[in-house]
């Protein structure tokens, strides 16, 4: 019995190897997106500040183990067995948890997880204790209630102050430096740099050490004994050494944004590397007291060695933080996670991940209310004032940056403090709060949210905010019916469990890679959204435009080709998939729509105004034949699906002519479309009518074959002279489209066919 334990705790840091993989995607590149978003430096430099960091945080982190340990349960009153089913639950819920949500492009929280996984686990075999034992034991007894508490509370506070301090502290340094923060550097910004670095050493560096494993007593009593003169010659230093640094021309905002994801990713090793190896090696310090005494039953072996301080050795915290590094760099869900907080703090107008709702809509309503009465009683020079201090208009960010420098260094360094302050208090703060919410304090101060984006930015923040309740939910109740299993399934269930979680990271895995396929276009994008020279806007925009609607139009023949070939073979599971495939297509349209329409306010008002009409015509006519296919796939569907007369081999050899010519369209139109010789598209137009044409003789042919023929038969050529029908309205939407692109493209490709072909390649550059 004692191999099949041993089995259980290497299986516990295996999947602690996939659990730092799959946290670090979701947490750790949360000190990477102001640094990211601010443009302070290439993404390697940033990547090794930041491992920095994390080496550092992890060799700090032994004292917050012991949150793993009897944080949340009382390990006096649990057995071996009891203890290794919760570690065993609350890993397997966590991992398939984090990726889930990685996989969706949202941030949660890791902390979150971790402590309402044990809390649900416990309870759950406290539950069975308390049914089964005589020794009359409770919830308090069995629960550190106390504790669980006070991590909750810990927890969920930190959202209301790290976007109180976020807001209070941006306005206050926004209205110092304004956004033309240039003019207003010759002696502030040693001030404002020597403030930061000091708050960076006294948070991370002095409530820190007091973890250090190599710390002797004799130092950290001098430290605490002189703290006010650490800080006082750590302000007066860094005060001059920043002023130096900006009178020999060097950029100390970025250099502030640098030690900021220095100081954050220190803090984030800091305060959540317990979240990924404390339950692991937990299990690993309860194996080695069972195998010490004896082993024997493992239902009656009490482990109340556990109550001691955890002593985890430095290698295990460098081994998990090389993982942690190594995940940052090579993680692709990281981004996605990235683009979520960095989209919704963005000063500039750009493309809305989120959609409105109606709580975001009444907040909007009210606030504008209040601030008609601010301004309403608020002295006019006074307003000027502050007018002059938040323009927006005179903003200085590089190009592609979503926010400036000031915004960059407020996010990361009170962030740090913050989290870093929790650390030293013992209180695992969750670090995507705090720089979430930090981040969208800042947004906020910074007047990000304005009258035509603060509707999608709070349905944003609601949205991710509801996530981290539904985390904390999910997280109850999963490691909850997880531990049930194991508790009565025995080893049988354990086995099951780690296959079966294998399984889901491999497939979620595979997914996430095939839904990567189709998001090329993001970074060029986001390249128009940041040009400022309609020049250049313009051959970008026709590039990007018809790299969506090329991306529709191969969808829509493969689509056609799997739902017609479906109907004849009777493959319900494929009009399964082609019908699922449409409802998520219609989102994507709605969504490149979108986007396009922002690209079209960075080109010149004149070249607007002349392509608005066939950009228009051409996205309408992608969304009619959109439309077009998803009547002919669900008629098709519910035929088949009621086990209805196939379509009578007669028919058959007409419609697959029909559909043949079809895809032979489709494929001559991406072909022109990638060629750019519009010379053509009379000849497709030609071609879309003779495949009318040919619809239309078939159509009336049938219809006087239905008039007359077999009434047997009359179900299904109702369903093929319906798809029939559609089948030419989308024939007609395509001819339609092909005059709206040769009338949108107008011999532009070849007048700026080198610029064109010279920015697809920088595009493709960036994105590798």
């Amino acid at each position: 019995m004692e191999i099949v334990f041993l089995c259980v705790v290497i299986f516990l840091f295996l999947l602690a190897i996939f659990d730092l993989s799959v946290g670090v995607s979701n947490d750790a590149v949360n000190f990477l997106n102001s640094a990211l978003g601010s443009k302070a430096a290439p993404l390697k430099r940033i990547l090794v500040v930041a491992s920095i960091g994390v080496f550092i945080g992890a060799a700090m982190s032994n004292g917050m183990m012991d949150i793993a340990r009897h944080g949340i349960f009382r390990p006096e009153h649990f057995s071996f067995y009891d203890l290794i089913c919760i570690f065993m639950a609350v890993m397997v819920t966590d991992i398939i948890l984090l990726d889930a949500f990685n996989s969706l492009g949202m941030p949660t929280s890791t902390t979150v997880s971790m402590v309402f996984e044990l809390l649900g686990a416990t309870f759950v075999v406290s539950l069975i204790k308390m049914s089964s034992d005589t020794s009359e034991l409770g919830l308090n007894d069995l629960l550190n209630t106390e504790k669980a508490l006070s991590v909750i509370i810990g927890i969920f506070l930190s959202v209301a102050i790290a976007f109180v301090f976020g807001t209070i502290v941006q306005f206050v340094v926004r209205m110092i430096f304004s956004f033309n923060y240039r003019i207003r550097l010759k002696w502030k910004i040693g001030i404002f740099g020597g403030i930061c670095a000091t708050a960076i050493i006294y948070f991370l560096l002095i409530k820190g050490a007091k973890d250090l494993t190599f710390m002797t007593p004799a130092v950290k009593a001098w430290i605490s004994t002189h703290t006010l003169l650490i800080i006082g010659t750590c302000i007066l230093a860094f005060t001059l050494i920043m002023q130096l640094l900006h009178w020999f021309k060097v950029n100390v905002l970025k250099v502030v944004v640098l030690m900021g994801t220095f100081a954050l990713a220190m803090a984030f090793a800091g305060n959540d590397l317990v979240n990924f190896i404390g339950v692991p090696l937990s299990g690993l310090s309860a194996f080695k007291d069972y195998s010490a005494n004896g082993g024997g039953d493992a239902h009656g072996f009490l482990m109340s060695s556990l109550n001691g301080p955890a002593d985890t050795s430095i290698w295990f915290l460098i081994g998990a933080g090389l993982i942690m590094v190594v995940s940052l760099a090579t993680s692709k869900k990281a981004r996605k996670v990235s683009q979520t907080e960095i989209g919704l703090g963005s000063q500039s107008g750009g493309d809305e991940m989120f959609g409105s709702s109606r709580i975001a809509r009444r907040l909007v309503r009210w606030t504008l209310w209040v601030l008609a009465w601010v301004r309403k009683v608020t002295p006019v020079k006074m307003r000027r004032w502050f007018n002059r201090r938040f323009n927006a208009d005179e903003t200085i960010m590089d190009q592609g940056a979503a926010f400036d420098l000031v915004r960059g260094s407020v996010n990361l360094v009170l962030a740090g403090a913050l989290i870093a302050l929790g650390t030293s208090l013992k209180l695992p703060l969750s670090t995507t709060f705090v720089t979430f919410m930090v981040a969208m304090g800042t947004s906020l101060a910074d007047r990000a949210w304005g009258r035509e984006s603060a509707v999608f930015r709070i349905t944003g923040v609601i949205s991710v905010i509801g996530g981290w309740f539904l985390t904390a939910g999910v997280a109850f109740m999963g490691a909850g019916i997880i531990v049930l299993l194991m508790h009565y399934g025995g080893q049988w269930v354990m086995v099951a469990l780690a296959v079966v979680t294998i399984n889901i990271i491999i497939r979620s895995n595979r997914r996430f890679r095939a839904r990567k396929e189709g998001k090329e276009g993001e970074t060029l994008f986001q390249t128009i959204i940041a040009t400022k020279d309609p020049a250049d806007a313009w051959p970008l925009f026709l590039l990007y435009l018809t790299g969506q609607q090329a991306g529709f139009l191969r969808y829509a023949e493969a689509n056609f080709r799997t739902v017609t070939r479906a109907f004849i073979k009777e493959d319900v599971k494929s009009l399964d998939k082609a019908e699922s495939s449409l409802s998520r297509w219609k989102t994507e349209l709605k969504n490149a729509r979108r986007k396009e329409t922002l690209c079209l306010r960075h080109l010149s008002r004149e070249m607007a105004i002349e392509k608005s009409t066939w950009f228009y015509l051409g996205n309408n006519c992608c969304m009619q034949m959109l439309y077009n296919l998803r009547r002919i796939s669900e008629i098709c569907k519910e035929h088949v699906e009621n086990n209805f007369r196939p379509l009578p081999s007669r028919y058959v050899m007409d419609f697959e002519q029909i559909c043949t010519g079809i895809s032979i369209l489709f494929n001559d139109t991406l072909t022109m479309m990638d060629s750019r010789e519009i010379e053509t598209v009379h000849m497709l137009r030609r071609q879309c009518d003779e495949i009318k044409d040919k619809i239309s003789i078939t159509y009336h042919r049938l219809y006087d074959q239905l008039r007359d023929g077999d009434p047997a038969v009359v179900t299904v050529l109702y369903v093929y002279l319906n798809t029939l029908q559609e089948t030419r309205e989308m024939v007609s939407s395509l001819r339609k489209y092909l005059r709206a692109f040769a009338k949108m493209i107008d011999n532009d490709f070849s007048g700026r066919g080198d610029r064109i072909a010279i920015a697809a390649r920088n595009i493709s550059k960036t994105e590798s």
